[in-house]
């Protein structure tokens, strides 16, 4: 059997992610007619159906979604190839290196400072980018390491945990829970998180368990709010603040990023029950990169440090009391 072509990968990708030839042929900038005789050709080619067609609908047969998840692979790892060849080829080339603003447990300054003393450093470029476009970043070439929170999607990616850290809950100063000194996930019923997900289950999907007396249990309201609400959207972390401020949401937070963002309106306490923040490097698995090994050891070697001089600071108190 013959090779699959990329435009071929192109084409199917646009179908099944529209589930429309027109809109798909739109949005490749070309007729329907070709469009459809190239995915008839490329399942002949295959020898499966990947597509089920009706007069009013187009739908992934499980040929398809298997096909789909291999095809976006191979487009991302082509896509990848071209953009770290034009970057390896510039004139001065760049360490990219994907964050989270200020999720870095106030690592970064010390990593880069470091990095600078070893041989094959390279100057850094950061890409700042909202939660959850780190992985991305690596897998389609704009980044070549990434300092990011797990879990996440560490397919094809190698990871190295750097720094655990509690969490805090962030809060408006005048919510009625910030009059206690400590909560449990479920005192945060009712309330959202930045992207929507309810906190009393730290981001996690609802269930659809509660269940009482033959009818859904609504959870508790949340606290009166200046804002009736907000729609899940890219915030970075200054409006975010500003909305937990105004009472529309609540954040976790990991203690490094509370401890730089003090503010009248915010207060932070203790959640018992919710888990600590873990910050890890990730970089593609096949990466042969000397800058990007030598940033690897660098970030490590800060980290360990860091959790030596955090250790110490915490024994410190202790020894003097004994």
């Amino acid at each position: 059997m013959s090779e699959l072509e990329v435009r071929q990968l192109r084409y199917f990708v646009a179908v099944a992610e529209e589930l429309h030839f027109g809109r798909a042929a739109e949005r490749l900038g070309m007729a329907q007619p070709p469009l459809s005789r190239a995915i008839r050709e490329l399942e002949r080619h295959l020898g499966v159906q990947l597509l089920e067609r009706t007069t009013r609908q187009v739908a992934l047969t499980p040929a398809g979604e298997v096909f789909l998840h291999d095809a976006r692979t191979a487009l991302d790892a082509v896509t990848a190839a071209g953009r770290r060849a034009r970057h390896a080829g510039q004139p001065t080339p760049s360490l990219r290196v994907a964050l989270k603003a200020d999720f870095d447990a106030g690592l970064l300054p010390r990593i880069l400072a470091a990095f600078q003393g070893e041989d094959a450093a390279l100057p850094v470029e950061l890409l700042l980018g909202g939660r959850g476009e780190q992985v991305p970043a690596l897998r389609d070439g704009r980044a070549d390491v990434a300092l990011l929170p797990v879990p996440f999607d560490d397919r094809d990616l190698d990871v190295e945990p750097l720094m655990t850290e509690p969490r805090l809950l962030a809060l408006a100063a005048d919510d009625p829970l910030a009059a206690r000194s400590s909560l449990c996930l479920a005192d945060l019923a009712g309330r959202s998180l930045p992207d929507g997900t309810p906190a009393d289950r730290d981001g996690r999907p609802p269930t659809t368990a509660r269940i009482q007396t033959g009818r859904e249990q609504q959870p508790p309201s949340a606290p009166r709010g200046r804002v009736a609400g907000t729609q899940p959207t890219s915030l970075d972390l200054s409006k975010i603040f500003n909305l937990i401020e105004l009472g529309s949401i609540v954040m976790f937070v990991p203690v490094s990023v509370a401890s730089r963002h003090r503010r009248l309106g915010i207060a932070y306490r203790t959640v018992g029950d919710l888990p600590p923040s873990t910050l890890s490097l990730a970089w593609p698995q096949d990466s042969r990169s000397p800058a990007v090994a030598a940033f690897i050891r660098t970030a490590t070697a800060v980290a360990k440090t860091a959790r030596m001089d955090a250790q110490t600071d915490a024994e410190t108190p202790q020894r003097a009391m004994t």
